[in-house]
């Protein structure tokens, strides 16, 4: 990163950084589209697939009746909303529609922009492949969504927890791919490098290093919470279910299956990694308002800010029994404390000359 990414003016340099940026924003939405169709129970109303045909809602009563009579095909269905009315279906058909709509249009906006810089040249050689590689993943994201679907339309209405986690990972992926490059056009980070006086010393990276790993395990285990419904195991906080260690989590001596499969092991989990994470990333933030590196202050303050709110939502969503909107806050400050650590690592992890 010691040269300047050579574009044919700034302006180039600036569209493109925006057109990422907004790609992000969708990202981000989607994310939080994809958790309220989690939370709502609403992912497996829709149980085919088309690329283009489902883009509409149903806008006839007679094919609303289609719909539902596939649906009614479904485990969910014929297991768990045996009885269920066409008003409530309409509910949870539209979170799934909406999140496989944002999906496709959030392709759009990345495809074709992509296309129009690529034609007009404004897209540096050596980035071109890296730009196929962000399509292809997007792509794979998808398909990945769908497969998770598929687990849940066979035998039990149940989602399988690992293809959840999955396709959150895939979505996380291609955000912080897609977050960085954007920031590295539109901070010009390669010519500033040199700019810097203060030396990242290697405490600060390994602690930053050890903050986004916790910050992982964390996102982890609340997919797995969430794929598991986890969140209803236990209401109670700071004991979980009564208890400072769960007796679930050595249930039958199988301390690895349990915290991977059992409902109450998996939310105690969650909170221990949440925990982990808070103390770190609050202490980074330390750190960070600490440092000669005016860059760090900014993302040190809303480091701090981001990581109280995501601890205060952590425990209002096990009290509220997991109410939607407190949730689905969750979720969207778990994806913004993302970003926020990701920017930071621009300087925390630059190279020293």
């Amino acid at each position: 990163m010691n040269k300047t990414i050579p574009f044919a003016n700034n302006d180039d340099t600036k569209n493109i950084a925006i057109w990422l940026f907004a790609c992000c924003a969708m990202i981000v939405a989607m994310v939080v589209i994809g958790a309220i169709t989690r939370l709502t129970e609403s992912g497996l109303s829709i149980v085919d697939w088309h690329g283009v045909k489902d883009m509409l809602p149903p806008l006839s009563d007679a094919v609303w009746a289609e719909k539902f009579a596939e649906y009614k095909t479904s485990p969910e269905y014929r297991l768990k909303n045996n009885g269920m009315e066409m008003d409530a279906f309409k509910t949870i058909y539209f979170w799934e529609w909406l999140h496989r709509l944002w999906g496709r249009l959030l392709g759009l906006v990345y495809a074709l922009p992509l296309f129009y810089f690529w034609i007009r040249k404004k897209i540096p050689a050596h980035l071109k492949l890296r730009f196929v590689g962000f399509l292809i993943l997007g792509g794979l994201q998808g398909a990945m969504g769908w497969y998770m679907v598929k687990s849940g339309l066979i035998n039990e209405p149940r989602v399988s927890h690992f293809r959840l986690a999955a396709h959150l990972s895939l979505a996380l992926l291609l955000l912080g791919l897609l977050w960085m490059q954007a920031l590295a056009l539109w901070l010009r980070f390669a010519s500033r490098v040199d700019q810097f006086n203060a030396v990242i010393t290697r405490t600060l990276k390994t602690h930053y290093a050890i903050g986004f790993v916790l910050l992982l395990g964390t996102l982890m285990w609340g997919a797995f919470t969430a794929g598991l419904d986890a969140g209803l195991a236990c209401s109670d906080f700071p004991k979980t279910c009564g208890q400072w260690i769960p007796q679930e989590l050595f249930f039958q001596g199988r301390f690895f299956y349990n915290i991977v499969y059992e409902p109450t092991a998996v939310q105690f989990m969650h909170r221990v990694w949440g925990t982990l994470t808070f103390v770190t990333l609050f202490s980074l933030g330390i750190r960070f308002l600490k440092s000669k590196i005016p860059e760090l202050k900014k993302p040190g303050l809303v480091l701090h800010l981001l990581i109280f709110l995501q601890w205060m939502l952590g425990i209002g969503a096990v009290h509220s029994h997991v109410a939607v909107p407190v949730a689905a806050m969750h979720q969207f400050g778990a994806v913004m404390t993302i970003l926020t650590m990701l920017y930071a690592g621009f300087f925390v992890l630059k190279k020293n000359n």
